[in-house]
């Protein structure tokens, strides 16, 4: 017997949805990611501006940063997902996990991982491709803070943790990269 609702709007199957496991892999290798992204594509760019302040070297290093990253990340992530499938794959044949339970697949943890890296070093590359002329470094630092405030937010949300706390951290390391690069690139750069 169907009620009023089904009737009127029609039935609805129920959607899939990925077992809860495989989502929180997702989000964990998307916020690892992304934040990955921003705070090494940063660190890099602005240490080669401590060094060399010209548009070009700058673009080169961070498109370079930008490739680098997201296949070292996609790889790191796809290496220890795999990992952990055949360890689900051992306790499913042991008969300690369910058949049903759900894998989680390396190649989605992968993927979320690399869009995320790129998503995240785009933030600090748009920085360096506008015309700022010499504000390319405050500028870098004040857009890669307020995206440290957010991913920082979101990883504390998913993770059941103080908000404050989480962007304070992240906020702090970043800009100590950053920090860091460009006190070296500006050692190096007198250097050379």
């Amino acid at each position: 017997m169907s009620t009023l609702s089904e009737h009127l709007i029609g039935r609805r199957e129920p959607t899939p949805t990925l077992p809860t496991a495989e989502r929180l892999n997702w989000l964990r290798a998307g916020v690892l990611g992304a934040n990955d992204g921003i705070v090494s594509v940063a660190a890099t760019v602005v240490g080669v501006a401590g060094a060399a302040s010209d548009a070009r070297s700058l673009v080169v290093a961070g498109v370079a940063a930008l490739v680098a990253g997201a296949l070292s990340m996609a790889a790191g992530e796809y290496v220890s997902v795999s990992s952990q499938r055949d360890a689900e794959l051992t306790m499913q044949a042991h008969g300690v996990m369910a058949e049903d339970a759900g894998l989680t697949n390396p190649w989605h943890a992968a993927f979320a991982s690399l869009l995320a890296f790129i998503a995240g070093g785009a933030i600090p590359m748009l920085m360096v491709l506008a015309p700022l002329g010499g504000l390319r470094v405050p500028a870098t630092f004040g857009a890669v803070a307020l995206a440290l405030v957010l991913t920082g937010a979101v990883s504390a949300k998913l993770g059941g943790s103080p908000v404050p706390r989480a962007v304070l951290r992240n906020v702090v390391g970043g800009s100590l990269a950053m920090a860091v690069t460009f006190g070296i690139g500006n050692l190096v750069g007198l250097a050379v």
